[in-house]
């Protein structure tokens, strides 16, 4: 008969610790080992399914407790001069961390969903209002009824959803764009032998995204710190110049 675990209801031996620390309502600084180990191995005992990539880390787990439960049964025998290892602190230190760890997480997860979509702000003309003179209350509202006072309000409403760029959505995941730097120096290099001229904008006309216009300006950075390009550029802002240098000379 082959052994099945299920160990997906719990991501780690940590997590099914917590579990069964909360269960038996203990305190997590005064764990009673005794307890807790036989809790744990009955719980291992009673899963279904079996994860050989999960349940070796809870097999160790099990190991684990099972030594410190003996060391607290059998009687202890101290060697002069020993230092005494605390396996209760130390395993209580890492279920704090662990706990710590997987708060965060669950707060991040739900700001995720709370998160997950935005919208951008159309552009608009923002008027100088510094020079004009405040006006009184009492005069704006002269001669307005409440049907009045409704419409403008469903106008002001009307004209904030118009800002909002609501086509717009973050996707969910964060696409990984791998661009090296020593890639794009080569590139450099290639486009500028033979002391040919071209500006920077030309260079990165072709970029798809603004990670690959970054790697590229930082591997120009180095290629200026090897004396591999000479740059000019007339002002701020104004456009970068490039031009490769003879290495052979």
């Amino acid at each position: 008969m082959s052994l099945t675990i299920k160990t997906s209801n719990f991501e780690g031996p940590f997590d099914l610790l917590l579990h069964l620390i909360k269960k038996n309502q203990m305190d997590i600084y005064h764990i009673s080992i005794l307890e807790i180990t036989n809790q744990y191995i009955s719980y291992l005992s009673e899963m279904k399914e079996f994860d050989l990539d999960i349940a070796s880390e809870f097999i160790v787990m099990a190991t684990t407790l099972i030594e410190m439960k003996s060391k607290v049964l059998l009687p202890k025998v101290k060697e002069p001069e020993e230092e005494e290892v605390d396996d209760t602190k130390e395993l209580i230190d890492k279920l704090l961390q662990y706990k710590k760890f997987k708060g965060a997480a669950e707060f991040l997860g739900e700001r995720q969903l709370s998160t997950g979509i935005s919208f951008t702000k159309r552009p608009e003309i923002i008027e100088d209002t510094k020079d004009r003179k405040p006006q009184d209350a009492s005069e704006l509202l002269k001669d307005i009824t409440m049907m009045d006072l409704y419409k403008m309000y469903m106008e002001v409403i009307e004209i904030y959803k118009s800002k909002m760029n609501d086509s717009f959505n973050m996707e969910e995941r964060i696409k990984v764009e791998v661009f090296k730097i020593e890639d794009k120096m080569e590139e450099l290099k290639e486009v500028l032998q033979g002391r040919r001229t071209t500006t920077f904008a030309s260079i990165v006309s072709n970029s798809r995204t603004k990670t690959e216009v970054i790697v590229t300006f930082l591997a120009l950075l180095e290629l200026i710190k090897l004396k591999n390009v000479k740059v000019v550029q007339h002002g701020n802002f104004s456009e970068i110049y490039l031009e490769g240098v003879d290495t052979n000379e």
